[in-house]
């Protein structure tokens, strides 16, 4: 058990089955597209009209705009039906075909990061309104990520907002643009910098657009450089579809807004968004966002930026030093370079640091496993959060029996490679019911936030449902102990 007072909010989030997103169903066979559109066609149009009567009425109240989501399915499939002319309502039908609905959160929703909510108008004095985020995960453990919203009161008591019924995915903004020079320097990492990649990089300017991206590589085909070109451009089309725009409408709630997987590399899912809020030396604000894309059989550290929570770009992350899980930024600059913890190793802890957001090659040690609690690994629970005394760091260890506990450590706040204080025991413990769920014997976090004297600290339990606590940060920095050779 801690000894460091927890004080629990009452709040227990538990994934809910009848939260579906409508998400295509299209085959990658070409030939089975087409057996169901001859199907499609086979039908009158008084059958058609019956047939998607019945579907509005059975699906229509569960989602926010049903018919939306056929239109853009019907697109997908559009260009496999030819001349032939079409009622809107066999367009909606064979959309409805070629859709389905998916339970984003109906094994878990967990892992949760906590942000301060860009609206704080309209609260009393001393009340704090939040943005949590939330990794949900459905059928096939696809993970993606969710929002929930809330206010911390002056007294600490929290408070959640009302939850939308329905969810929405983000329309993904179809001719995105891209920095030439991180672009290039991602090929260049992963060994494609030849004649042809050159020859295409050269054709584009600064800053390009998928558009122009894919007519250079149609320009530069063929010649002398065929034999290499063929691997290149399927990895200029990789790397170009994981970067990427997404939006949702206006007026889509917090709650209502999910971040489904897009590109291939996350096609099984955005596991754990260590969101922060993050000031630039300039004055300008950003929300970043850390997480891990997997596609069932490798992962790829990405960023998503956003500066409202509705328009979102998610990016790569370049050099050797991203890499593994748990890359969380720090947020702001110091020393005027930006600084993230990561765990290059799958082992112990490192720090990093870069003058430029998408570049990372500067691993140092931080710290390694040293309580028995934290044996196998270690890792951090979210970004840094800065206080008179240091940078906070929530930590997670995995001990005897693949058993993940919640430590700290308090870092300098001007040389955050220097560890001034750890705790040897554990801060939180899966014990009792935070032992039992989908993954046994886990309790994680993917970031906290001060508010006040407290530091307000959501944590999920089992890989499948999340709580938030508060604890007095001078009782938690009082019981850490002071760094020795064994950190």
């Amino acid at each position: 058990m801690s000894s460091v007072p927890i004080h629990p909010s009452g709040i227990v989030l538990t994934p809910k089955s009848s939260r579906v997103l409508v998400r295509s169903c299209v085959s990658s066979d070409p030939e089975r597209v087409e057996h169901i559109l001859d199907r499609a066609f086979s039908l009158s149009d008084e059958a058609v009209a019956a047939d998607l009567g019945f579907l509005r009425a059975e699906f229509h109240a569960r989602h926010h705009d049903l018919e939306a989501c056929w239109r853009r399915h019907f697109a997908l499939v559009a260009g496999g039906i030819g001349d032939r002319a079409l009622t809107a309502d066999r367009k909606l039908y064979i959309g409805a075909l070629f859709s389905g609905e998916y339970a984003i959160e109906s094994a878990a929703l967990f892992n949760p990061s906590i942000v301060a909510h860009p609206d704080q108008s309209g609260l009393a004095d001393g009340d704090l309104r939040f943005v949590l985020s939330l990794r949900a995960t459905g059928e096939g453990h696809i993970s993606s990520i969710e929002f929930r919203s809330g206010v911390v009161h002056a007294d600490f008591r929290i408070t959640l907002d009302p939850v939308s019924p329905y969810v929405t995915a983000p329309g993904v903004k179809e001719n995105p643009t891209y920095r030439k020079s991180v672009f290039t320097h991602k090929l260049d990492e992963m060994g494609f910098d030849n004649e042809w990649s050159r020859r295409v990089m050269a054709s584009l300017d600064r800053d390009f657009t998928h558009e122009q991206l894919r007519s250079a590589t149609a320009d530069a085909r063929g010649g002398e450089f065929e034999r290499e070109a063929r691997r290149t451009m399927e990895c200029i089309h990789w790397l170009a579809s994981s970067n990427y725009e997404i939006s949702f409408p206006p007026g889509v709630a917090l709650s209502q807004r999910i971040i489904f997987p897009v590109s291939a590399n996350e096609s099984n899912g955005i596991e754990d968004a260590r969101f922060v809020f993050f000031e630039d030396e300039d004055g300008s604000r950003c929300y970043y966002a850390t997480y891990t894309a997997y596609n069932g059989h490798a992962i790829l550290p990405q960023l998503i930026e956003t500066v409202d929570l509705e328009n979102f770009r998610v990016l790569t992350l370049n050099g050797r030093a991203a890499q593994n899980k748990g890359m969380a930024l720090f947020p702001r600059r110091i020393g005027g370079r930006y600084a993230m913890l990561s765990r290059q190793d799958d082992e112990n802890l490192y720090v990093m640091f870069s003058d430029n957001l998408h570049f990372w090659n500067e691993p140092r040690l931080l710290a390694s496993p040293r309580s028995p609690w934290e044996f196998v690994k270690i890792g951090n629970c979210g970004s840094p959060i800065e206080t008179p005394e240091g940078w906070l760091v929530i930590t997670h260890g995995v001990g005897p029996m693949r058993r993940y506990c919640i430590g700290a450590m308090l870092l300098d706040r001007d040389q955050p490679d220097l560890v001034l204080g750890r705790l040897v025991k554990p801060l939180v413990e899966p014990e009792g019911e935070l032992r039992e769920g989908y993954v046994p014997n886990v309790v994680y976090s993917c970031g906290a936030m001060l508010h006040g004297s407290r530091l307000v600290f959501p944590y999920a339990f089992s890989d499948t449902k999340t709580t938030i606590a508060t604890i007095e940060l001078s009782d938690l920095l009082g019981a850490m102990s002071r760094p020795d050779p064994l950190q």
